[in-house]
């Protein structure tokens, strides 16, 4: 990618952070902000931002970071520019997974994403097979039903796992797959960035084949792609990212619609350059969502599931209209 193109993603992250660390139910100075990062100033304002805020934001980063990746790999192995986790029934297998995990007690921050990657690899297969057995996989509007169809029975599943639960946990449970960052910690933000790294490098290194796929099947198999097996690995990592987002943050979605979209229309045309370049814009999307999830409504706190469909399901109708 250009460096003009960089140094747009970068600055737009660098301006979320900043918003994030200032504003929120105690508005802060940017010199108080700075202060506080090294230690320094009012010991309630540090508390602030290096307890509660700097948290907050690096899980946003590494959400982010997922959804946008896998987004732009799926996007790009499915030929289709509509197709991202949370529209392909993913998101929502992962939550299946994750939900089961709470409800056996098995919610640890290492625990949960494996759970959350089982769910949603069953969903993967799942929108992949009825899009076969409709004859046309490839085809964007098969896929979107096939994923509307097993992300709606995966909010069924979740609905029966949650029914015989505690009301406190009913509530916590609700309000997690609506998305959230409330609950971040530095733990946590620690073990997504190690899952989100994991698999966001997995997508790198399948870059070339990725972009081969992107050509379609028979062409990257003239070229020496295995496509079974490329496709295969692909949708297996982009599942991991799609799961680790969820057991981190809830339900999400489209992010991972959004930004690959915004880095292309920027100059990004390789694979790599794309996912690489979709990490940065969906943290900082993810993080400008997040302040104002908590700001519009302060002391009140929306859903950040529900702020990032208000961004996205306009530029999806837009999408759509103009592939029909």
């Amino acid at each position: 990618m250009r460096l003009r193109t960089w140094t747009i993603l970068l600055a737009a992250l660098a301006l979320a952070s900043l918003a994030g660390l200032a504003l929120g139910p105690v508005a802060l100075s940017p010199a108080a902000v700075w202060h506080a990062l090294f230690g320094a100033g009012d010991p309630d304002t540090v508390a602030i931002v290096q307890t509660l805020r700097l948290p907050r934001i690096a899980l946003g980063v590494v959400i982010g970071a997922g959804l946008g990746v896998s987004g732009a790999a799926l996007q790009a192995t499915l030929r289709n520019p509509l197709a991202e986790p949370y529209l392909l029934g993913v998101s929502g297998g992962a939550a299946v997974g994750a939900v089961a995990a709470v409800t056996l007690h098995m919610s640890s921050p290492a625990l949960l994403p494996v759970a959350a990657f089982a769910g949603a690899v069953v969903a993967v297969t799942l929108v992949l097979l009825v899009a076969r057995a409709a004859g046309a996989r490839g085809d964007p509007r098969v896929l979107l039903m096939a994923g509307v169809v097993v992300g709606a029975f995966a909010n069924a599943a979740v609905m029966v796992l949650l029914a015989g639960a505690p009301s406190e946990t009913v509530r916590g449970a609700l309000w997690w797959m609506m998305g959230s960052l409330g609950d971040a910690t530095w733990q946590g933000a620690r073990w997504v960035a190690v899952y989100v790294a994991f698999g966001g490098a997995l997508l790198i290194a399948l870059g070339r084949e990725i972009e081969l796929l992107a050509l379609g099947e028979d062409p990257a198999a003239a070229l020496g792609v295995d496509v079974e097996r490329a496709t295969r690995r692909v949708y297996l990592a982009a599942s991991l990212l799609a799961a680790v987002t969820v057991a981190g943050a809830g339900l999400v979605g489209f992010v991972g619609l959004v930004v690959p979209a915004i880095v292309r229309a920027l100059g990004a045309r390789t694979a790599r350059g794309v996912m690489l370049g979709a990490a940065v814009a969906g943290g900082a999307l993810v993080v400008a969502a997040d302040v104002v999830a908590r700001t519009v409504r302060s002391p009140a706190e929306l859903p950040l599931g529900a702020v990032t469909a208000l961004i996205g399901v306009p530029f999806f109708l837009m999408r759509l209209r103009r592939m029909t």
